[in-house]
């Protein structure tokens, strides 16, 4: 019999385990669980006799691979997937994917959500100002892209795209202005949304001579990965730019200075928030699932990422 493990140090809604243990067992699968486990080595322990893994934001590197001698693909419910050794993946013909899409619209609601924030001035009862009328620049016009640039429509914002995968005709389709290179994008929009994969072209791509393009009233967002910003140029932007403002979905490493030197210029969550919906949680439970049917069934490796 086939064997599933789900391993989840940060758990899935109660409901969403139901539904992944229906989808695994109406399959003729046998589900088991690791949950809020301590150890990485609780891991490489429970993956040594399954057939395929479920996770979220676990650690799956080439220690936990080499342990899984029966392993034939790992599913991460989410979009992002660096928490997964690529490599040592395919060198052990295990077959890696993601759930692209699933919780695209949470990680969208947040971004937007930290923008209304910042500008509210927390809430405190000082004066803020409005959404409407701004100027809004999506970085990659994927999944959440594309939800981040509806919902600021919705709020009346002047949108502007920049993709490298997606044409022109698709972004206007949407009705969003389509740029043709970053340093434009920068150059036009006071907030910039930020939603792009952490690779080797990417990282640390966000830096000083990009932010100091951005016009009057400046506000990156990022729902990436903290590795995608240089932090030395986040710094000297917020040096000289009284008017930066920087909201993340993960604190940079450069956290306490920020703290220190320019307070109620950010907004960082407390741990990464962007997926934590019960609606993401369950979608992605429920397409990872499936996807591992789909694939030990029918050899379908749609999402396949390595």
């Amino acid at each position: 019999m086939i064997k599933v493990l789900l391993a989840t140090e940060k758990p899935f809604a109660s409901v969403a385990v139901k539904g992944i243990k229906k989808i695994i067992e109406d399959a003729g699968f046998e589900l088991v669980t690791l949950e809020k486990y301590t150890y990485h080595n609780d891991l490489i322990k429970a993956v040594q006799d399954v057939n395929a893994l479920i996770i979220r934001s676990d650690n799956v590197n080439r220690q936990v691979i080499e342990a899984a001698k029966d392993l034939k693909i790992v599913v991460r419910a989410g979009a992002g997937y660096d928490n997964i050794d690529t490599v040592a993946a395919t060198e052990n013909k295990i077959v890696a994917m993601n759930t692209p899409g699933q919780n695209s619209n949470a990680v969208a609601e947040l971004a937007i959500g930290m923008m209304v924030y910042y500008i509210r001035k927390g809430f405190s009862g000082s004066a803020g100002t409005e959404l409407k009328g701004k100027i809004l620049g999506i970085h990659s016009y994927g999944n959440i892209g594309k939800n981040v640039a509806r919902i600021g429509k919705g709020f009346g914002m002047k949108v502007y795209a920049y993709s490298p995968s997606k044409p022109r005709k698709v972004i206007e389709d949407d009705g969003i202005n389509y740029i043709g290179n970053l340093e434009e994008l920068y150059s036009t929009c006071q907030f910039i949304s930020a939603s792009i994969p952490a690779n080797a072209k990417t990282i640390k791509s966000i830096n000083y001579e990009l932010l100091s393009r951005m016009p009057e009233g400046a506000t990156l967002i990022n729902t990436a990965r903290k590795e995608v910003i240089d932090e030395d140029g986040l710094l000297k932007m917020f040096a000289e730019r009284k008017d930066f403002g920087y909201l993340s979905d993960i604190a940079p490493d450069c956290k306490s200075k920020i703290e220190e030197e320019f307070a109620g210029r950010f907004f960082f969550t407390p741990k990464k928030m962007g997926a934590q919906t019960a609606e993401a949680n369950i979608n992605a439970g429920l397409a990872a699932a499936t996807q591992i049917v789909n694939f030990i069934l029918h050899g379908d490796d749609t999402f396949k990422v390595n």
